[in-house]
């Protein structure tokens, strides 16, 4: 599985994970391991059969346009011990995404670009620079609230706006389960 399938996969496995967070206890087992909740954000672990992964999530606070027909909306941290990948931030917009379209965070006055990746009716977005990655992780350990804005395949605008309250104690969380 090339690295953005495998991407695209964790998504959709993270997603249906968090979720499963909320769900009788048999069910929840079968999903990641909740690391624990830090104000606005949480810390969990994986096992993707190619490694363990951990990651640190959190859901907007505010969505617009309002009544906007989406699936759930995240905004991830992820390490990746067996690649040697640390703080990898992604985007899951709960919509697919424009085709060719770039996606925008923002923490105070620093800005970062995506690029975008669709799997049928589900997109994701990862940071374009890789040099950026740490500077916007930087970024959120310092910030207070961190704005994405993307653009769906019907043309839809979107902006989400997350706190970031709680962002370092979920990120230091998982840099020590996978010992990053």
């Amino acid at each position: 599985m090339n690295a953005m399938r495998m991407h695209i996969a964790l998504s959709s496995f993270i997603v249906c994970g968090a979720m499963m967070v909320a769900a009788p206890p048999a069910m929840a087992a079968t999903g990641p391991t909740l690391l624990g909740s830090f104000k606005d954000w949480s810390a969990y672990t994986t096992d993707t059969g190619n490694g363990k992964v951990c990651y640190a999530l959190s859901q907007p606070k505010s969505m617009e346009p309002k009544g906007a027909k989406r699936d759930p909306v995240f905004f991830l941290v992820s390490d990746w011990p067996s690649r040697k990948s640390k703080a990898e931030p992604e985007v899951v917009p709960g919509y697919p995404y424009k085709v060719g379209s770039t996606v925008t965070a923002q923490v105070g006055k620093d800005k970062f670009t995506f690029f975008t990746q669709n799997d049928g009716n589900s997109g994701s977005a990862w940071v374009k620079e890789n040099a950026d990655e740490v500077r916007l992780v930087e970024a959120m350990r310092r910030g207070s609230r961190l704005i994405v804005t993307g653009t769906s395949t019907r043309g839809t605008d979107t902006r989400d706006s997350y706190s970031l309250s709680g962002v370092s104690a979920a990120l230091d969380k998982i840099h020590a389960e996978c010992k990053m």
